[in-house]
């Protein structure tokens, strides 16, 4: 049924409202707000946020300090560094969500040396999968209360809890990974046995559980599909990940391909592999190496010839444009690795890229809501 949202304005001046804009039940629960525009009364569409989210907007952080994922120290500091060093919560505020700040996980109890390299060379794998299942919970909890969810890093061995809470809750999600590597490797394919290189490959239930203890959790967790998962910004690959990608068939977008057809058409070709009705929520699983090591140098693994400000922004502004964006990880910030100048910057970026996937646009500043205006001739 087709809901007319300005059948009078319509009716009383014909001559004015010559672009009308009309909104199915089903996509749209619009509110309309009085706004006189030289002289005219018109209405403004307050686009819905999200469609799979609780009104009124709430955002969720979840702090995961997590650094058993990979070897350098200072990527567990990342989350509180966000909350103290940055303007992020006023900004996420200013956005109009209500922020509940959920805390950190807390490091595992786990004695380091009852956790040895396993036989298939994981490193840390009891501690990593301690903290990733606690991380699991929270956002389980998080998403289920119908909030849009911030995961802030700690390394990328993150997205293991973060994406199966995520999809324990809506099965369904689609997963939009930025980045320069594929982290989809295993024991048998990882030359380093770094955890934070393996998230999907935990996620996607690729491994023998033997081979991964403390992993046993994610048995019960549903598998991520290899249909569901889409990369964008892809260029360090290593060469068991490029036989898995094939072997799988999941889609990917590298440098390559941002290179020759431009973010933008990447960006939707991204989205429509993953999901071509609009009908999925999204999840985007963003590492800060995505970004070239001149904007964001205090990263643990960067990579040159990475994604620009203007397009890690206009990849995520694109995405919560959808209005299915349900929930965000920023990952591998890393400011001991850098100088502090250098540490400041990339904080910096991160928080630019996060308050671009709440719907922060450069036109409509303060208002992100207030997107589309009907009555303007």
């Amino acid at each position: 049924m087709l809901r007319n949202l300005v059948v009078n304005n319509i009716k009383n001046n014909k001559d004015i409202f010559k672009n009308i804009f009309v909104a199915t039940e089903k996509n749209l629960n619009a509110a309309c707000v009085k706004n006189n525009y030289s002289g005219v009364t018109t209405e403004f569409i307050h686009l819905p946020h999200n469609w799979f989210l609780n009104k009124p907007l709430s955002l969720s952080v979840v702090g995961a300090p997590i650094n058993t994922g990979q070897p350098k120290k200072g990527v567990e500091k990342a989350p509180d560094l966000f909350r103290k060093e940055t303007n992020l919560f006023q900004d996420i505020a200013r956005a109009g969500w209500n922020v509940v700040d959920r805390g950190n996980i807390v490091p595992s109890k786990i004695n380091p040396e009852d956790d040895p390299v396993t036989e298939g060379g994981l490193k840390n794998s009891r501690r990593c999968a301690d903290e990733n299942k606690q991380l699991h919970d929270k956002v389980y909890e998080a998403a289920k209360d119908g909030h849009f969810v911030l995961n802030l890093g700690g390394d990328h061995s993150m997205a293991a809890g973060t994406v199966s809470g995520l999809i324990r809750h809506r099965p369904d999600t689609r997963i939009i990974w930025v980045d320069a590597h594929a982290d989809i490797n295993t024991n048998h394919t990882s030359p380093s046995g770094n955890i934070h290189g393996m998230p999907l490959g935990l996620c996607m239930h690729l491994f023998d559980w033997n081979d991964a203890p403390g992993w046993e959790w994610l048995k019960d967790v549903p598998v991520l599909p290899a249909e569901n998962i889409v990369y964008i910004g892809l260029r360090d690959i290593d060469v068991g990940e490029k036989a898995m990608l094939r072997k799988l068939g999941v889609r990917a977008f590298s440098m390559y391909e941002i290179d020759k057809y431009g973010i933008g058409e990447v960006v939707n070709m991204a989205i429509k592999c993953v999901d071509p009705q609009k009908k999925y929520p999204l999840h985007c699983s963003f590492d800060i190496d995505s970004l070239d090591p001149i904007v964001a140098p205090s990263t643990g693994t960067p990579v040159v010839g990475g994604l620009t400000f203007r397009e890690g922004a206009y990849l995520l502004e694109n995405l919560a444009h959808t209005n299915r964006l349900c929930s965000l990880d920023l990952t591998e910030v890393n400011v001991d690795l850098s100088s502090k100048d250098d540490g400041v910057k990339t904080l910096d970026m991160g928080r630019r890229m996060i308050t671009c996937a709440i719907g922060e646009q450069l036109l409509w500043g303060d208002q992100p809501h207030e997107r589309m205006a009907i009555g303007h001739s």
